[in-house]
């Protein structure tokens, strides 16, 4: 028997040791976030209604057709009048905005975000291991990264990435990247810095396609502080589940249906197409497909599969059904596939909160529809939408800062993230929250408490509807007396 012992005794050693080896690699591949900054801009930026018309009357290009279109749009965006707009746009210089403004604008937000970040982590800029920044539109050489170093006179050893082009879903992207640098360097800090640049590309034009753009995109922009060091997780407020990131580029429609062109006068913007909300569902139910056996337990599963061959078998099709599971393709297997976003799975079995990207109404009111989500889980994105705007890359950031604020958060609670941008891309990842007190002022302090408001609408309609009348369309405008 002890020899027995012995002979198995270098085996046994040899297992915990790899065992515990594959445990503490593991945990220094977690990704924790530390903590993360939004940005609340001027109040003299503040596009008010009075404002808002004064922007759009000055610009000689739009005829009573293009008003009328402008206004409807507004009144239905589910934005509100606390929302702000890039100085170079308020100070009439959309047509003509100089490199400076553009620089201006994008330092207000990155400087002013990390400039709080470092003050409330108690971090200093020479601790940072991996920097990432992604603003899509603006491009600058030296990068925005190396502006950031310069800045802040960062180590040269600094692993620095610039994303560009990347669109609203531009966030989720830098946390894949830190996650997966991550895996190579142990006990690392990483930052991302999400903001985008709307001044030097306000939209000036007639295009009916291109002027949505401007009515829904405002100034914004998030910095988020992250580590894999096990000995800071004490001091993490999330943890890093699962990620997934889809890619629907391939579809001609998808990828045309949110893009950055010219219309027929040379007026440069970003076109939005009727054909986004069903390419967002797309991307989405897609993305979903893949994260569903990550994050949901094994008996919504079960359910589902259940119910699936129950509907196959009443449709006689429970063979081609079977043949799809094992071959993965054919016609059935993709109405499978799309039942996902059709409520076939209740993702509320594996998650307790939806922070949505706000990207306007419509695209809430879509995942909501094939998530079968209600309206308190719906809240945190349509407020975020009415205070703040959509903007682009931040936006998730003002929405979890809305559940943070109303202390939804609790220890163990799951949080789906949901972002989705030009691509066409649909970006997904699930946190864990790793504590109770999670109620640290934010930026959404100073308001909080008078949301979520009695109603979302906006006095656009109540002030502007005389635009409708039948009379104007046999009257010319004189926008110089127009009393606003």
């Amino acid at each position: 028997m002890d020899l027995l012992f012995f002979c198995i005794l270098p085996f046994l050693l040899y297992s915990f040791f790899t065992l515990s080896k594959l445990i503490l690699h593991r945990r220094g591949q977690s990704c924790y976030m530390l903590a993360y900054e939004c940005f609340k801009p001027p109040e003299d930026t503040k596009l008010d209604t009075n404002t808002c018309a004064k922007i759009v009357l000055r610009n000689r290009n739009l005829r009573l057709d293009e008003f009328r279109f402008l206004l409807k749009t507004i009144v239905s965006s589910g934005i509100g009048e606390n929302t702000y707009c890039p100085k170079t746009v308020l100070e009439g210089k959309e047509m003509c905005p100089t490199l400076k403004d553009t620089f201006d604008e994008i330092d207000e937000i990155m400087f002013d975000t990390l400039d709080n970040l470092f003050e409330r982590t108690g971090f200093s800029p020479s601790d940072i291991d991996i920097l990432v920044v992604n603003v899509s539109l603006f491009s600058p050489a030296p990068s925005l990264t190396a502006h950031i170093i310069n800045r802040y006179k960062m180590r040269e050893d600094i692993k620095a990435f610039n994303l560009t082009g990347m669109g609203c879903s531009a966030s989720v992207v830098g946390i894949d990247m830190v996650q997966q640098l991550f895996k190579t360097y142990k006990n690392s800090l990483g930052i991302v810095v999400s903001t985008e640049d709307l001044g030097a590309h306000w939209y000036c034009g007639r295009d009916k396609k291109m002027m949505l753009s401007n009515c829904l995109f405002r100034s914004g922009g998030a910095s988020m502080l992250f580590t894999n060091n096990p000995a800071l997780k004490n001091r993490a407020i999330l943890k890093l589940k699962h990620m997934q990131r889809t890619q629907f580029g391939a579809d001609d429609e998808a990828y045309n249906c949110c893009i950055q062109v010219e219309d027929e006068q040379g007026f440069a913007g970003f076109r939005l197409t009727k054909s986004l909300v069903k390419s967002a569902a797309q991307a989405l139910t897609v993305n979903l497909q893949a994260m569903a056996p990550k994050i949901l337990p094994l008996w919504e599963l079960a359910r589902f599969f259940v119910v699936t061959v129950r509907s196959s078998m009443k449709k006689n099709e429970l063979l081609p059904f079977l043949t799809s599971l094992v071959f993965g393709n054919g016609k059935i297997m993709k109405k499978i596939t799309f039942s996902v976003l059709g409520g076939g799975l209740n993702f509320k079995s594996g998650i307790e909160h939806f922070c949505l990207h706000p990207g306007g109404r419509a695209v809430i009111d879509g995942v909501g529809m094939g998530l079968k989500l209600n309206e308190y889980d719906l809240e945190p994105a349509r407020m975020a939408l009415h205070r703040w705007g959509n903007t682009s890359a931040g936006g998730l950031w003002y929405v979890l800062g809305y559940m943070e604020a109303k202390k939804r958060l609790k220890k163990g609670d799951r949080i789906l993230m949901i972002s989705l941008g030009a691509g066409f891309k649909c970006n997904n990842c699930v946190w864990e929250v790793m504590r109770d007190d999670m109620c640290d002022a934010n930026v959404w302090k100073d308001c909080i408490d008078s949301y979520p408001p009695e109603t979302l609408n906006n006095p656009f309609k109540e002030k502007y509807d005389w635009i409708h009348e039948d009379y104007l369309s046999f009257a010319r405008l004189d926008f110089d007396r127009m009393v606003i």
